[in-house]
């Protein structure tokens, strides 16, 4: 993480820019920086960890368009030290397919002197066992429009062409006000900084409130990218931000339309089957000793609130 002068948290953005494309073509979306590697079944293993939002959106989006057969998954237990994610999941600490014991190794198969921080979600080349990107917000865009030819029949259309234009700005609220936003509230390094940050998030889930009173899902009644993409915060805003963050103004369970909403999503079983909230918690507040020195987990809240009928059919 890094803080401007004001003491305002600025997310290091600076991804392994690799895209995989049908045939290993140029993109038709975004940047195109880094390299191109082709779709290809079975050659790429997504490593990911349920305790990570920005890694959640990818395991839900796979499940979501039927590439489970296609795209192996390799799980991260919920906490890390310095160096890496690691395999704790898996038996003897090693992950089944890549043979290793921390996604680091992945990243140095690759690029030696990697300067950065071990992010997940990453793909993973299996024949080479060199990381390939760990560009989450286009690893997700890529899952739906490279891997269209292994969509199962039924997969939703994630990104309506219809809506493409306002589902970017929705988007990109979402990520900039409240994925990032819970961040600037946690990670503040000054007062002024907390209470500017608290202020946006707040805007931004009034908003959201509002929205989503009008309509099932953020683009209508239509399940899209953008409803993934804030999902992953309204699951961790109880059991987290709310509390280690200081986002504390309510709790998602005190806002009618974000609540009814956030059940409705958990209630498709891509959402709840990649949602293991004992493992948020414990990455939060056990590998945040800055903001929770002690490391103690707490046990609250209740959390069989989430099967409660959410009444947004």
């Amino acid at each position: 993480m890094a803080y401007a002068s004001s003491g305002t948290f600025e997310r290091d953005t600076d991804y392994i820019p690799d895209r995989i494309t049908r045939d290993g073509r140029k993109p038709e979306h975004g940047p195109v920086d880094g390299d191109l590697w082709p779709v290809e079944p079975g050659r790429y293993r997504l490593v990911a960890a349920k305790a990570c939002p920005w890694a959640t959106r990818s395991l839900i989006v796979r499940q979501l368009l039927g590439l489970e057969d296609v795209i192996s998954v390799g799980l991260c237990g919920p906490t890390h030290d310095e160096r890496s994610w690691t395999f704790d999941l898996d038996p003897g600490g090693v992950d089944p397919v890549l043979g290793i014991e921390r996604l680091q190794q992945a990243y140095l198969a690759r690029f030696p002197d990697y300067p950065k921080g071990i992010t997940v979600p990453a793909i993973v080349d299996v024949p080479s066992g060199q990381v390939v990107t760990n560009d989450f917000p286009w690893i997700t865009h890529d899952l739906f429009f490279e891997w269209r030819e292994h969509h199962r029949a039924d997969a939703p259309d994630l990104w309506p062409s219809h809506l493409r234009d306002e589902m970017d700005d929705v988007m990109e609220r979402v990520y900039t006000e409240v994925n990032n936003g819970v961040y600037r509230c946690g990670f503040a390094g000054s007062q002024e900084a907390y209470d500017a940050a608290y202020d946006r998030l707040w805007t931004a889930l009034d908003w959201l409130e509002d929205r989503l009173s009008r309509s099932r899902y953020l683009m209508g009644d239509t399940l899209t990218e953008a409803d993934v993409r804030l999902w992953t915060t309204l699951a961790r805003f109880d059991a987290v931000y709310h509390g280690h963050f200081k986002c504390n103004r309510q709790k998602l369970t005190e806002m009618p339309n974000l609540w009814g909403y956030a059940r409705d999503l958990y209630a498709l079983p891509a959402f709840s089957d990649n949602t293991d909230f004992e493992q948020i918690k414990t990455h939060y507040y056990v590998v945040h000793k800055d903001i929770n020195p002690t490391q103690i987990v707490p046990k609250g809240p209740d959390l069989t609130t989430w099967q409660e009928p959410h009444g947004r059919g």
